[in-house]
């Protein structure tokens, strides 16, 4: 699977036309009043480049982020000039930190990428059982299992701008939820165009598929809701939220 090594250049580029971060810090927020915690430390997984931990760090959080790729922790940290940001290059099923958090998150599809149960039960008994704070909120979104299936499906998506193009073929595997996604970059490198590949794995969980893992990794009270609010998720939702602790 993609460990985000060429695309780590471009991923801001096309992520910021379709997630608004500051909108994520501010639910985030939210959600830490909701739980009734003001946690100082605060550990974002699978934190890419920074997008959730940066503005989270200028709102005075001292943060952590966490990623498998160095590539895309690189920019995180070109990023963080003037922030105290630790940033570890880990891979989220086998994070080892050096001590506990007052709140987790994992954010824009991290817990996708867990493909097997035993795997994300392991990343959500660790979190629970390793390196948080008593009361501490574990907060993280999925992408949905009809988001995975009827939005990207199997379809192909084309996308162009200036200095980069790229195809995005998809293939839904219904045996076994797997959403197997392929995608082609050419990005302009002086007067020429570099071309380079990604392939990423996700996984279509199911809401009680995950509230059950986590009551066996230990957490005891679950909430909910659809992207961006406090109301249940809808039957068509493309992204639902979790607050376990």
């Amino acid at each position: 699977m993609s460990r985000y090594k060429d695309f780590a250049e471009v991923y801001d580029r096309l992520m910021k036309k379709d997630v608004d971060y500051e909108k994520w810090a501010d639910y985030i927020e939210n959600l830490f009043d909701y739980c009734g915690v003001n946690p100082s430390l605060v550990c974002d997984v699978a934190c890419g480049t920074g997008n959730i931990t940066i503005p989270l760090a200028r709102r005075g959080y001292d943060m952590t982020g966490v990623d498998v790729s160095e590539s895309m922790l690189n920019i995180a940290r070109g990023k963080s000039e003037g922030l105290n940001i630790l940033y570890l290059c880990q891979s989220m099923t086998k994070i080892d930190l050096y001590g506990t958090m007052g709140a987790f998150l994992c954010m824009i599809d991290g817990v996708n990428y867990c493909l097997s149960p035993k795997s994300l039960l392991a990343f959500f008994t660790k979190i629970k059982t390793c390196f948080t704070d008593d009361g501490a909120p574990f907060i993280f979104d999925i992408s949905t299992e009809y988001k995975l299936k009827n939005v990207i499906g199997s379809n192909t998506f084309v996308h162009s701008e200036k200095d980069v193009f790229y195809t995005w073929q998809n293939r839904y595997i219904e045996s076994r939820r797997l959403s197997d996604m392929f995608l082609t970059f050419f990005v302009k490198d002086g007067h020429s165009y570099r071309r380079f590949e990604e392939r990423h794995l996700q996984r279509a969980w199911r809401a009680e598929e995950i509230i059950s893992l986590l009551k066996r990794a230990g957490f005891n009270k679950i909430d909910v809701f659809g992207e961006l609010s406090f109301d249940k998720p809808k039957e068509n939702e493309e992204r639902i939220v979790f607050a376990a602790r």
